[in-house]
């Protein structure tokens, strides 16, 4: 047990921070080919964010452990709507951006219905295409529609990671390199340790997932929005948190149902648990709609929410 809880605090220590420098090197190598901000902040950074859930997810699932990454999906998505909103909400209230809502937000929710759909009954690789196919128009979408109106929040996210320092080749390739290889290192090491506390505890590998992995893989989203919200920089928060939703629900799970087909033993966490995740994606666009701009008191509300999840999936479902 004390070994698995080591693998899962070094593994998301690895993950983390290995994550972070293959998004700023892969973003910077783009540039320096001079790809344009637009398909830089909606492929490669949108990719990048959602690199830890991906690589947790699709490790869990090649060994046989696809309840582990259906919960780290579902968890993520939960808690970057509840946990990382509503940590972020307390420290400065959040105006939500026109553009957001009318783009963002129903993309969000389409992906995380269709992901919520395929996934009753356990994910094949015939619904792992159908979700990548998905994935492929929803940046169609996202890029046609920042080239014809400029995409501001893109382009602010782009120029913050690859201007004022001086972007050198060889230096972004081993930097990304070594996020890559980094990144797939520390999530073998969490998922080990998961799959570990969850034998030895006696929990469902979707309990795990939803809870242990995904508060980990969350982590990246969850500094960010912190330092974003600190610095009064809100534009951001929740367009990265939409964005990531939707690279959860169609990317990770198009990994998940092609490298690791097969049903899903955990029967709370694709009913309770999925249906929580519509819930909070829906909830959270129809606050959006009528608020506009979500207070602190609003904050506590979308915390609590995440531990009413928690609770309704129960540490053996």
């Amino acid at each position: 047990m004390a070994l698995d809880l080591v693998l899962v605090a070094v593994g998301l220590a690895i993950l983390t921070r290995s994550a972070d420098q293959f998004v700023i090197g892969a973003a910077r190598l783009a540039a320096i080919v001079r790809l344009s901000p637009i398909l830089i902040g909606a492929v490669i950074i949108g990719f990048g964010t959602s690199t830890p859930e991906m690589l947790v997810s699709g490790i869990a699932a090649a060994r046989g452990d696809a309840d582990v990454g259906v919960g780290n999906i579902v968890g993520s998505n939960v808690a970057n709507l509840t946990l990382v909103l509503g940590a972020a909400i307390l420290i400065v209230p959040i105006t939500i951006a026109g553009s957001t809502l009318r783009r963002e937000a129903p993309l969000m929710v389409g992906s995380v219905v269709l992901f919520g759909v395929l996934v009753q009954g356990g994910l094949d690789t015939r619904e792992g295409l159908v979700l990548l196919a998905a994935l492929v128009v929803v940046l169609a979408v996202i890029i046609r529609a920042g080239r014809a109106g400029g995409d501001e929040e893109l382009t602010a996210e782009v120029s913050e990671l690859v201007e004022g320092t001086e972007m050198r080749p060889r230096r972004e390739v081993v930097r990304t390199l070594v996020g890559l290889v980094g990144t797939v290192v520390g999530a073998q090491l969490l998922v080990e340790g998961a799959v570990g506390v969850a034998d030895t505890l006696g929990l469902s590998g979707g309990f795990v997932g939803f809870t242990l992995v995904a508060v980990g893989t969350s982590l990246p989203e969850l500094v960010t929005a912190v330092s974003a919200a600190r610095q009064r920089e809100v534009d951001l928060i929740v367009g990265n948190l939409l964005g990531s939703n939707i690279f959860n629900a169609l990317a990770v799970g198009a990994v998940v149902g092609i490298v690791g087909a097969g049903p899903i033993d955990s029967e709370r966490m694709v009913t309770v648990g999925v249906a929580s995740m519509v819930v909070v994606a829906v909830g959270a666009w129809l606050m959006m709609v009528l608020r506009r701009r979500i207070h602190r008191w609003e904050g506590i509300v979308v915390l609590a929410a995440y531990a009413v999840t928690v609770v309704a999936i129960g540490p053996t479902g």
